[in-house]
Order: structure tokens, then C-alpha cells, then sequence
């Protein structure tokens, strides 16, 4: 679970507010973002309340770029169901950050993708930044669709590992509550991404240069196992949280038994099964490549989730 799955998630815990002076604190990404930047007109936001959209959208108007923060209920109506609104959600507008609901994995996806980039392309946008997931082949379908259909737009592809914020504010929040893990992983190792390094990571490829035509594969610096992963997260909760292995047809089954479709819930599982086989075991400097520092250690993510009440639960 990379972006768009966990993106739409109800259970969203802290939200914090940034300043300009707030986010210049968190170190490269700022000033990266502001020594680099051009003076930048308007930025579409999709998905502009999940997870990464929102992250992103805060980080852009504390650097005093005008955001539109679209959403199918939001006052920037935009629905990928609904074609008819984006050019409405892009005029005007010079770049968009695109995060795509559910997953580029989905069928569909690459068709959307394909009439956004005509979308975009006639509206006159300068620049896309694209979140995909690492290691996904259907994804880079996807992403080949946007990247031929968008014409002279810049384009940005960001493939992310899972988000750490998956155990935080995401679908596994209320596993970690319960203390048991129940993931279909078996003992492949995962570099966890920090979604804050990722928002910073989008931020900087939509308001500086350097980055068009870029494929960035973001990881944090370490690989974990999901049982080593639930370790860290009980110590950090100050509870016991075990790692519960199944098989892909299993958590299916225990998908619908929080009353998803079946075709959804088969769908995650299978999508899961086939990211977590150990091909994404291996890290990346692409974070610091961006930002110039380390990507957040998943340590340090579970302690400060817990220091803002992550798991009060």
C-alpha cells in the first residue's frame, strides 16, 4: 500500500499546520524548494485532503504558492470519475501534483492517466509531478499514458515505497491498535517512506527546476520486515503489536470482513502479495539526491507519531 489506496483513508489522526517559518524548519526541503524555485502561478492539488495531497498542499502555501486543493466534496470539485470537471479544477493553472484514487495499479488507470495528460496539455499546464508506486508494472502503464498524452507538459514521476504513515493514520492503524498485524508480507523487508519526505520530494519537483522528464524511486534508509516493522511500532505505542503473517486470499477475506467489495478486496490483496515479494527490498538515496539530506528512519517516524498520539487509541 504505496499512496492512492491509503490516500482516501477516513481515519486521519494530527494534521499539522505549517508556516512559512515552520517549514523552512524541517531543513533542505525548504530552502531546496525556495532557492530553486521560480515565481510559480497557481498549483492544482488532486486528492488535495488525502494523505500526500494535503501534506503537499500545506508545504506549497507556506511557500506562498496559490494552491487549489481538489476534491470530489472540497470547494475545487475534482473527481476522477468525472472527467467533465478537470479542465474547470487545471484553468489557469501552471502545474498539478496527480495523485490518482485508487491505485495506478487499477484497471482504468492508464485511461484516465492518458485523458488528463489531453487535459492538461490543451489547458496550457507547465508541469505535472505524478505519485506511482515502486515496483508496480501496471503502474508504469499508467505513467507511460500521462507521459504521452501530456505533450509538452513537464512531467515528474514519483514512485513511492509503503508509507510508513500506513501504521499511523492509515488501513493498518486500527491492526496496530489491536496488537495484531495481520498483512499478507511473509518475511520480505520494506524501506519504509516517511510521507513527509515524500511531500517534500513533490514540493521541490513542482517549484524547482532540474526535475523534468525525472523518475525518482523514494525509500527510507532502512529495510524492515513487517515483523521487525510491528516490533519498533509496540515500543513506540508502549503496546504489544505482533506480526500476524497471511496469504493473499486470506486478507482478502478478512478485507471484506470490514465490508469491502469482494473485487476491491481481492484486488489489495493481490496488489499487496505482489509488492511485498521482496522485490522492493533494496533502499535508495534518492531522497537526499532531491533534498540534499537522509530520507526519515522509521524510527524516528514511529517515536514522533507517538509523541502526537498516534496510538492513544
Amino acid at each position: 500500500m504505496t499512496k492512492n489506496t491509503a490516500d482516501e483513508t477516513k481515519k486521519t489522526y494530527t494534521k499539522q499546520t505549517y508556516t512559512k517559518q515552520t517549514y523552512t524548519k524541517q531543513g533542505a526541503a525548504g530552502s531546496t524548494a525556495r532557492e530553486g524555485a521560480r515565481v510559480m502561478g497557481t498549483v492544482l492539488v488532486t486528492s488535495g485532503t488525502g494523505k500526500t495531497g494535503r501534506r503537499v498542499a500545506e508545504r506549497l502555501a507556506a511557500l506562498g504558492v496559490p494552491v487549489r486543493a481538489g476534491s470530489r466534496a472540497g470547494g475545487v470539485p475534482f473527481d476522477w470519475q468525472d472527467e467533465s470537471g478537470w479542465a474547470a479544477a487545471l484553468d489557469g493553472a501552471e502545474a498539478a501534483y496527480v495523485a490518482y484514487y485508487p491505485d495506478l495499479a487499477v484497471p482504468g488507470a492508464a485511461g484516465a492517466m492518458a485523458a488528463f495528460g489531453r487535459v492538461a496539455s490543451a489547458s496550457g499546464l507547465r508541469r505535472v509531478v505524478l505519485l506511482s508506486g515502486r515496483g508496480e508494472p501496471q503502474a508504469a502503464v499508467a505513467e507511460e499514458a500521462l507521459r504521452g498524452a501530456c505533450g509538452e507538459v513537464e512531467l515528474t514521476v514519483v514512485r513511492s515505497a509503503f508509507f510508513a504513515q500506513n501504521f499511523s493514520e492509515g488501513a493498518l492503524l486500527d491492526s496496530v491498535l489491536g496488537g495484531e498485524l495481520v498483512f499478507p508480507a511473509g518475511s520480505a523487508a520494506e524501506p519504509f517512506l516517511d510521507i513527509d519526505d515524500l511531500a517534500d520530494v513533490v514540493v521541490a519537483a513542482l517549484t524547482g527546476d532540474g526535475h523534468a522528464g525525472a523518475v525518482y524511486e523514494l525509500t527510507g534508509p532502512r529495510s524492515l520486515t513487517f515483523e521487525e516493522a510491528a516490533e519498533e511500532l509496540g515500543r513506540a505505542a508502549g503496546r504489544p503489536v505482533r506480526y500476524v503473517p497471511v496469504s493473499g486470499p486470506a486478507y482478502a477475506e478478512v478485507l471484506e470482513g470490514f465490508g469491502m467489495s469482494g473485487p476491491e478486496a481481492g484486488f489489495l490483496a493481490e496488489l499487496f502479495a505482489t509488492l511485498l515479494d521482496g522485490h522492493n527490498s533494496a533502499t535508495t538515496d534518492d531522497v537526499k539526491q532531491v533534498l540534499g539530506r537522509e530520507a526519515k528512519e522509521f524510527t524516528a517516524f514511529t517515536r514522533e507519531a507517538a509523541r502526537d498520539g498516534a496510538w492513544h487509541g
